[in-house]
């Protein structure tokens, strides 16, 4: 237990340092290069920061273990949105104009769907598996297309513009540490975890995942921290698709099938959508994400783990809780989610009128 714990340690440390270099690089070569932060975030930083969650779930499912590479995809995207969403959001309110959200954002609730759908028949096999990495590879088609006309004149502000053979050394190398800090962290989650009995799929949802999405969650906080939300929020916007497209895809491919319990159906996928659903509008509005709805989302995030802990200890109250998170915590995600979409629709009439010139 005691070596366990010291690999957590000793992964966080390196996570932290690993998302500064990753930061540093991406926004050196994104200011170099003259292309928005916003698609530095939804392709290489996004893609990048999802390899632990491409390696956990192609090893497990080359190893019969389905359902922790389907709870580790499923976590994560529930993980990305919730916690890294709104601890950005805590950290310095989060607001993201770019037109480009409001077609990717859409984009990445269809990749969500896609894998639910194809499991209706309680399995991902191979030939879905291609087909979601398909559907990845059409999404980078239509996000090229999009880039193009997303070209910045954007500066790297405190962190100066490096040659780009050292923004791209600098930015390699915080990603081979921020995936050496998760592989540290996991492993030593994981080792507590089924010391204490905990169940291979509540593993996938909580532990495996949390730990594989550290490198988003580092990279999206000091992201914000250094003023580069653009890059903050396309990380969590591109590590969704990723995740639902190409990890799943590639892990059904790998492992022959992924089987998908029946339980899933009932509440981890509902949560997935839900959340994914409830942060939609936000984009769409051009809304800000405040300090407030911040912890809003973070507390959603808590309770959820909460429900997945009394299910893997069979509480007696694991099924009231699971019937509050479906009829309580979710539809208030959605309705925060269309709070702030209002809220961002009143915004903007209010600077649309022509020579009104009155603050707040």
């Amino acid at each position: 237990m005691s070596h366990d714990l010291l690999l957590v340690t000793a992964g966080l440390a390196l996570l932290v340092a690993g998302a500064e270099g990753l930061v540093r690089g991406a926004v050196s070569l994104a200011t170099r290069f003259r292309i928005s932060p916003l698609v530095i975030g939804l392709t290489v930083v996004a893609f990048g920061t999802s390899a632990p969650e491409v390696a956990v779930s192609i090893g497990a499912a080359g190893s019969s273990q389905g359902s922790l590479a389907l709870g580790n995809v499923v976590g994560s995207n529930v993980f990305n949105i919730l916690m890294i969403l709104g601890l950005s959001a805590v950290l310095a309110p989060l607001r993201v104009e770019a037109r480009l959200v409001r077609i990717d954002v859409p984009l990445m609730l269809a990749a969500v769907v896609l894998p639910v759908l194809l499991a209706l028949d309680g399995r991902l096999g191979p030939w879905d598996g291609a087909l979601l990495l398909g559907a990845l590879a059409a999404y980078l088609l239509v996000l090229g297309r999009l880039a193009r006309s997303e070209q910045s004149e954007g500066a790297a502000g405190e962190y100066g513009v490096l040659g780009w053979i050292p923004s791209l050394a600098l930015g390699l190398g915080g990603l081979g540490i921020l995936v050496l800090g998760a592989d540290f962290v996991v492993a030593g989650a994981v080792g507590v975890a089924r010391a204490i009995g905990v169940s291979e799929l509540v593993i996938g949802l909580t532990v495996v995942a949390v730990g594989t999405s550290l490198p988003e969650l580092a990279t999206s906080l000091i992201a914000t921290r250094r003023d580069q939300r653009d890059l903050a929020v396309g990380n969590v916007v591109g590590s969704n698709v990723f995740n639902a497209l190409g990890v799943l895809g590639a892990g059904a491919l790998a492992g022959g099938a992924i089987d998908v319990p029946v339980g899933v159906f009932m509440l981890d996928f509902p949560v997935m959508i839900g959340v994914s659903v409830a942060c939609l509008p936000v984009f769409l509005s051009g809304a800000n994400i405040n300090r407030a709805e911040g912890f809003t989302f973070v507390a959603f995030y808590v309770l959820y783990t909460t429900y997945l802990g009394l299910h893997a200890t069979d509480h007696a109250l694991h099924d009231e809780f699971g019937i509050a998170v479906l009829g309580v915590i979710l539809p208030l995600t959605l309705a925060v989610g269309g709070a702030l979409y209002a809220r961002g629709k009143r915004e903007e009439r209010r600077h649309a009128r022509p020579g009104e010139s009155r603050a707040g």
